[in-house]
């Protein structure tokens, strides 16, 4: 028979006393992870608003479809043309292309949003129009200009900061050319065609990622900002600024739901 020698009792319970303390060090470890996990998700929160016309406007066509006078009207007057300059909603008065965005990056930047995306930005030249009208891009990351008209065009970009760009488009060209900005743009860009010259769009050119352009109800919605009180440029190309220190807090966790902003006919009005 083999006896099992039993270590003595004080040795025993060292040796559970050490393990009860490896395992309490672990535990704790878990729970500070958490704990500044946690206190990570906390550091950002999200806006969100809307811009209205304080009013009605009409806004004329550029022309009319069929209308013979129009550079290559085969292609470009096959429909009304539409001015792109102003665009509101008559369901809800919303102004659609308003740019809201931070003059600059903050000392924080939600980290999975730092980097520029590497993925392009699709920009097109369809019914004699820029599609989309107004974009926003980031330092760095690549704009294809492609074109789905059978009518050549021509991309001509207007920077302050930058170097411009000025390139025909072929017709039908679906792998284009790229444009990349290598500095941010105060302003908005203005992009133009001098074959037809009704057709512009403009770009907004940032190093981070809080920007956004309002869609067809005037709505907007800006994520992921570091916590506290921020001041956004707001601009609209009937106008310029509609707004040059939009202030914003921004709370833990949490989205922002920001006040119906109602812009005055006025200032919508075409110069």
């Amino acid at each position: 028979m083999i006896v099992q020698a039993v270590p003595p009792l004080n040795l025993w319970s060292e040796n559970m006393l050490k393990r009860v303390s490896v395992a309490g060090g672990l535990l704790l470890a878990l729970i500070a992870g958490n704990t500044q996990g946690i206190q990570a998700a906390d550091e950002w929160g999200s806006i969100e608003g809307q811009f209205v016309a304080d009013g009605k406007i009409e806004v004329p066509l550029r022309f009319k479809k069929g209308d013979p006078t129009v550079k290559d009207p085969a292609v470009c007057a096959v429909a009304d043309m539409p001015d792109e300059s102003l665009v509101v909603n008559p369901a809800n008065n919303g102004i659609a292309n308003v740019f809201i965005y931070l003059r600059k990056a903050p000392a924080k930047v939600f980290p999975a949003s730092k980097a520029a995306p590497k993925d392009k930005v699709v920009f097109d030249q369809l019914g004699c129009r820029y599609v989309p009208h107004a974009l926003a891009v980031r330092v760095g990351q690549p704009v294809q200009c492609i074109s789905s008209d059978a009518a050549a065009h021509n991309l001509h970009t207007n920077p302050v900061a930058g170097s411009a760009s000025n390139f025909i488009v072929q017709p039908n060209d679906k792998t284009g050319q790229d444009v990349k900005f290598d500095v941010v743009e105060t302003l908005p860009v203005k992009v133009v065609c001098d074959i037809h010259s009704w057709m512009d769009a403009y770009w907004v050119v940032t190093d981070h990622p809080y920007v956004a352009v309002t869609d067809a109800d005037g709505k907007f919605k800006i994520e992921n900002l570091p916590v506290g009180e921020h001041s956004f440029r707001v601009w609209h190309e009937r106008q310029g600024y509609l707004n040059r220190e939009y202030k914003v807090k921004v709370e833990a966790g949490k989205t922002n739901t920001l006040k119906v902003e109602k812009v005055p006919v006025a200032k919508l009005a075409k110069k």
